[in-house]
């Protein structure tokens, strides 16, 4: 079964779901606009015409006080046609105002149509570029693979059959550890291109974790040890059985213990811990290093990032670790206390 974990998919959708709230907001401000703008008006309609009712009381009073029944008929006609006249201009204002709204939401639905159809142009060449990036990458990831085995293979032979001169043999293992280092780069590299194109996938099966988790720390041994620091695995001989990708999660364990090795100092410790939990398998990775500071727990976890500079790594390993988990629902985070150490736990679900 394959999962894939899709950021860019959730990007987009988080950035349709803000320019919804957005044009929301504008419609909202549009109407309660447009609503003050016709009370304001209507105010000083009303305001007028009780001046001009007012005036006209003032002027009829002025030239006659008392009216004969003649007179006020001519008033009360008079009165009649101005309230007709003020109705006929109240609807052709009303209609004036409905065919404007109608004009407005017409010419707004146009101009976010326009903006829709360049937002989607956008997407489709970025999701172009992003498809000839991959493409790209690759081909040079094969071929730098290529390259890095041929100069792996020559390096060995150099190393075996030179082992009576002991600098040629250092060169050969030198070389060796910088080619496994690029390789490892390489591999960062395209795991990143393929989270941000929302291409990482994992294949997950139920297997024994307590088993990778053993069969992991073999390979890793040597690593740790010839940086003088005690490594072990606390796991129990009986079978825990979870679902998980076999080959990233020695992946992520593997970055999890090289980073642990390059902050821990000689004499220190690294332990592997694996345990059971209600319906989920814990592994942590523990170390007795220098620590993470606090406000930078999080952060760790983020592209590039550091807990100081160093030319070893370009700050990926934990960030693919977390995706990688992700991607096959568990989770991972790290605790620490500066100056002595830090402790980092994955999360995966048990079988059922």
């Amino acid at each position: 079964m394959e999962k894939k974990h899709r950021s860019g998919t959730r990007e987009r959708e988080d950035t349709d779901a803000s320019l919804r709230e957005e044009r929301s907001k504008s419609d909202l401000e549009m109407e309660s606009r447009s609503h003050a703008e016709a009370s304001v008006a209507d105010a000083l309609v009303a305001r007028a015409r009780g001046d001009a009712d007012e005036l006209l009381r003032d002027v009829r009073n002025v030239g006659d006080p008392r009216p004969d029944a003649q007179e006020s008929r001519a008033r009360l006609n008079e009165d009649n046609a101005i309230r007709r006249s003020r109705d006929a201009a109240d609807l052709k204002l009303e209609d004036e105002r409905v065919e404007r709204t109608r004009a407005l939401a017409a010419l707004f639905a146009l101009e976010r149509d326009v903006t829709d159809r360049h937002l989607q142009a956008e997407r489709n060449r970025a999701d172009l570029a992003v498809n000839s990036r991959d493409d790209f990458l690759g081909m040079v990831a094969h071929d730098l693979r290529g390259f890095m085995g041929e100069i792996a293979f020559r390096a060995s032979t150099l190393r075996h059959a030179s082992s009576d001169d002991e600098k040629v043999r250092k060169i050969g293992e030198r070389i060796l550890r910088s080619t496994a280092a690029m390789n490892r780069l390489v591999g960062d590299l395209l795991d990143v291109a393929a989270i941000e194109a929302g291409k990482l996938t994992v294949e997950i099966k139920t297997e024994d974790l307590a088993a990778v988790l053993r069969d992991s720390a073999e390979g890793l041994r040597s690593a740790v040890e010839g940086k003088s620091i005690s490594f072990a695995v606390e796991a129990s001989p009986s079978p825990v059985m979870a679902s998980f990708d076999h080959d990233r999660m020695v992946q992520v364990l593997g970055n999890l213990v090289s980073n642990a090795v390059k902050f821990t100092p000689s004499g220190g410790s690294i332990t592997l811990r694996l345990e059971a939990h209600d319906a989920a398998a814990k592994i942590t990775v523990a170390d007795t290093g220098e620590g993470v500071p606090r406000q930078k727990l999080e952060a760790i976890f983020e592209r590039f990032t550091q807990v100081r500079p160093d030319r070893r790594g370009l700050g990926l390993g934990l960030y693919i670790s977390r995706c990688l988990m992700a991607a096959q629902q568990g989770r991972i985070w790290a605790t620490s206390t500066p100056g002595e150490g830090s402790q980092f736990h994955l999360t995966l679900p048990l079988a059922t």
